[in-house]
């Protein structure tokens, strides 16, 4: 195979239009995403100067997407999740221009900046089960693992551009600003998100609402694999202390060892790792994609123990990119996992047990980080946090399910070709 045939047959998804306007949407969505807690931290710490009080910000908007995330997924089981995503979107701008004019008048209060991060965090939960379980139908079935590799490699463009843009908007003018960008990206994401177009019967049913039975139906889905909750505790574990050592103690050590732009840059660095990363697992054929995805997660400790040291910036910067490498490879063989195992007309309600699972430990880990810090010290803080990681990561994989799952594409290419009948 050339060089020219690999590219195109990991961007081939982009020939179909329904899946070009998705990838556009989630990629400026996330951008906005990616700015917001970067410019909220330095809002708040600019306001008290308190590690403790970003955990109280950012952990307000967890808190809102733990309450609301299976109401997310029950509805995008239902109706039409392009049309959920749009008015997410919208809803989402709206607050963010709430946000700005607050700062900016210089009438904010941390008691305002908590409210609003809570409705916004309200409006992504409604969102996430949506936007994770809309690619399949944007898409030929034999073009699911490119798809979701080049999709994800959009979300880590935004990624990119959000968390630098963040630092350097925050650094040259005011976290005002920055809020403001975010309201402009989450009006252009409705956009792209207006064209795309899947059949009726694809996007949702008509039979009677039943929340609680339709809730119990994803439940037994999500229970009756042991892969799918080994991962998701996984998950509960590595989130928290990422949300913790990463969203909270990051900017503060940041904001007096580095600089807010450098804090930017070590940020987009990260998400430059998972940009290569989806590149090269567009293209892997591995027998085991979801045992090596669980594996490589360990690399997670790798910039708590550089922040813990506070390394040089050279080398914090070099772990977060490994990262992101490594941060890749795991969210494609997830993300294919669950969409080649889990039935079409429930797989948004298991994709919001899965979020609900990932991000339930986020308050706690944002909100104990700080406190943590100052009872014994950043550096115990983040290094017993890169223990968790390992631990957890390790427990993970002692699951046969885990060890043992293959995608179709693997079992495929694992068996061997069988030769054509002799015509009689």
């Amino acid at each position: 195979m050339t060089a020219s045939s690999a590219r195109d047959s990991v961007f081939r998804p982009l020939r179909h239009r329904n899946f070009r306007r998705l990838a556009l949407g989630r990629m400026v969505t996330h951008c906005a995403n990616a700015m917001a807690p970067v410019v909220l931290a330095f809002a708040v710490l600019d306001m008290t100067g308190s590690a403790v009080d970003v955990g109280l910000v950012v952990g307000a908007r967890s808190v809102a997407n733990i309450v609301l995330v299976l109401f997310g997924g029950v509805l995008a089981d239902r109706l039409p999740k392009a049309l959920i995503l749009q008015g997410s979107n919208l809803a989402a701008a709206a607050v963010q221009i709430a946000v700005a004019a607050v700062l900016l008048s210089g009438a904010g209060s941390l008691s305002v900046l908590v409210a609003l991060s809570a409705v916004n965090g309200a409006v992504s939960a409604v969102s996430m089960p949506a936007s994770a379980s809309l690619t399949p139908q944007t898409v030929p079935p034999e073009e699911l693992r490119p798809a979701n590799a080049v999709a994800r490699m959009g979300v880590n463009t935004g990624l990119i551009l959000g968390a630098s843009l963040g630092g350097l908007l925050t650094a040259l003018f005011s976290p005002g600003w920055g809020i403001a960008a975010n309201a402009v990206g989450f009006t252009a994401g409705a956009l792209a998100y207006h064209g795309v177009r899947v059949p009726r019967a694809a996007a949702g049913t008509t039979a009677p609402s039943r929340p609680l039975r339709e809730l119990r139906e994803g439940w037994q889905e999500f229970t009756a694999r042991a892969w799918v909750w080994a991962v998701v505790l996984q998950f509960f574990v590595v989130n928290a202390v990422a949300a913790g050592g990463i969203q909270v103690l990051g900017p503060a050590i940041a904001n007096g060892a580095y600089g807010r732009t450098a804090w930017g840059l070590a940020l987009a660095t990260q998400m430059a790792g998972a940009l290569i990363g989806g590149l090269l697992v567009a293209r892997s054929r591995f027998r085991h994609a979801l045992r090596i995805g669980v594996a490589v997660v360990a690399f997670d400790a790798l910039p708590l123990l550089a922040l813990a040291d506070t390394a040089p910036l050279a080398l914090l910067v070099t772990t977060m990119f490994v990262n992101g490498l490594a941060m890749e490879q795991f969210g494609v063989a997830w993300d294919l996992s669950l969409q080649e195992n889990v039935p079409a007309d429930r797989l948004a309600r298991v994709y919001s047990y899965d979020v609900l699972g990932s991000i339930l430990a986020l308050p706690i880990g944002q909100m104990s980080a700080g406190v943590l810090a100052e009872r014994l010290g950043n550096h115990a803080t983040l290094t017993g946090g890169a223990c968790l990681v390992a631990a957890a990561t390790g427990l993970t994989l002692c699951s046969r399910q885990v060890r043992a799952l293959t995608t179709t594409a693997d079992r495929a290419a694992a068996e061997p070709a069988v030769p054509p009948s002799p015509v009689p």
